[in-house]
């Protein structure tokens, strides 16, 4: 009984700890807008790791990795 209650605080930090590091790149996104590219990258990856731990996904960060990703595709085709 202990280890599931353990394993389920260990889960619970992580979550804790990506929900924080999502707010620091949400911060980051708001300072440093020339370097959208490499901030896309970053919410796109802390957005596999809460679907890697089942986690559920703020639909905000969700709607923004999409409006960025339509955002670069369409630059793309205009170069």
């Amino acid at each position: 009984m202990q280890l599931g209650v353990s394993a389920q605080k260990g889960t619970s930090m992580a979550f804790d700890e990506l929900k924080a590091e999502l707010g620091l790149l949400m911060t980051r996104m708001q300072n440093e807008p020339e370097d959208r590219h490499e901030l896309y990258l970053q919410l796109m990856e802390k957005l596999n790791e809460l679907k890697a731990f089942g986690m559920p996904l703020p639909q905000d960060l969700v709607e923004m990795e999409k409006s960025l990703e339509a955002e670069f595709a369409a630059e793309n085709k205009g170069e």
